[in-house]
């Protein structure tokens, strides 16, 4: 579902542009507001929709998703720890839901994967991600350093 923004209440602050991991969310220069140039490009990560302080952008539905027609919203607020979504379909139903935020402050938590050992050839071609054979509990041919400093719990 791609995003689009509400010109009305955009103020052009930039943090959709900051955060858009595809990089096409842009500050039109005339009209000093945000703007998805690619909308067929949008990863659907919604990082734009859950950074916007002033709610401007919103998401449009695929058929298979909603297909009598939906609004959907989205609220991150940080004070309650939580992200709520609300999606209003055409005929006026609504489901609501509400998660907690699952994102952690830079460096405190997130590896800095600059200092771990390379990985041997074996876990390249691998298809795990980096940790994830930490989590699955399976043994492979990863570094030592790497599971042994994870297991420690340095980057919980």
């Amino acid at each position: 579902m791609p995003t689009f923004v509400y010109m009305t209440r955009c103020d052009g602050c930039g943090h959709c542009v900051d955060i858009c991991p595809s990089d096409i969310m842009h500050i039109d220069k005339n009209i000093r507001r945000a703007v998805n140039i690619e909308p067929n490009f949008c990863w659907e990560c919604y990082s734009c929709v859950k950074a916007c302080p002033q709610n401007a952008i919103d998401v449009r539905g695929y058929a298979d998703f909603a297909p009598m027609g939906h609004k959907v919203r989205v609220l991150r607020e940080e004070e309650k720890g939580t992200i709520s979504w609300k999606v209003k379909f055409r005929n006026g139903k609504e489901k609501n839901f509400v998660s907690p935020i699952t994102t952690k402050p830079w460096g405190k938590h997130i590896p800095k994967l600059s200092e771990l050992e390379t990985p041997n050839k074996e876990a390249l071609n691998s298809q795990l991600l980096c940790f994830e054979p930490d989590f699955l509990k399976i043994e492979t041919g990863l570094p030592e350093m790497k599971r042994e400093r994870f297991k420690q719990g340095v980057y919980y």
